[in-house]
């Protein structure tokens, strides 16, 4: 891609465009949608980062269970623990 690029957007979002600038936080259209891309790039970059880690834990758990280090769930209790959490959570709200 170039040092310029031009492209087209919806109109909705244009006038977002156009009202983030005309709110004064940010100079230019160009500056909006320099962040936007920015902000995507750390989202993505965030979320490779905790996929890599879900991997991780996976492995392990999957490296426990090769050794024979598991312990079998019991349904019933995880269900009573899940309804227990989702009661207190109803009441304090």
């Amino acid at each position: 891609m170039s040092d310029s690029a031009s492209i087209s957007i919806p109109s909705d979002l244009e006038q977002f465009v156009n009202d983030q600038v005309a709110s004064g936080a940010y100079t230019n259209a160009e500056h909006v949608v320099r962040e936007a891309l920015e902000r995507m790039r750390e989202r993505d970059k965030s979320r490779e980062t905790r996929i890599e880690e879900l991997r991780q834990q996976i492995q392990i758990g999957i490296d426990q269970a090769d050794r024979g280090e598991c312990t079998p769930l019991d349904i019933e209790t995880i269900k009573q623990k899940a309804r227990s959490a989702w009661a207190q959570q109803q009441a304090s709200q």
